[in-house]
């Protein structure tokens, strides 16, 4: 899907109710539908808490989930982080995806993905 993340239920009802009808048909196709479930960027570097959205999309279409996490992100210029000039040294900094083994659609919830994601990110932020 190459749009943009739906908006929040608050500032766009119909926007998010048409996103979920996009991720379903997306996923009836066939096709990978990549989510950030927690549904915003952080604020700290750390994980925050993973929202309800994947249980919506998966009561929909249980599909398996595949766990993935970014790591190195928090030094890049565009983090919060307020000390991210720090690491202006590094041009370049290392990005590091981590992928793990799918969850079937029945035992995945929000609590389980994130800790598949806190696993594979492991210390490194």
């Amino acid at each position: 899907m190459g749009h943009n993340a739906p908006a929040p239920a608050r500032e766009d009802a119909q926007l998010l109710e048409r996103a979920y009808a996009r991720i379903a048909s997306e996923l009836a196709a066939g096709e990978l539908v990549g989510i950030f479930p927690e549904g915003r960027l952080t604020s700290d570097g750390e994980l925050g808490e993973f929202r309800g959205g994947i249980m919506r999309i998966l009561e929909q279409t249980p599909v398996p989930v595949v766990p993935m996490a970014l790591s190195g992100l928090w030094q890049s210029l565009f983090a919060r982080n307020r000390d991210k000039l720090k690491h202006l040294a590094k041009l370049f900094p290392r990005i590091r995806l981590a992928v793990g083994e799918p969850l079937a659609a029945e035992i995945t919830t929000p609590q389980r993905l994130h800790a598949a994601v806190a696993e594979l990110r492991g210390a490194w932020r």
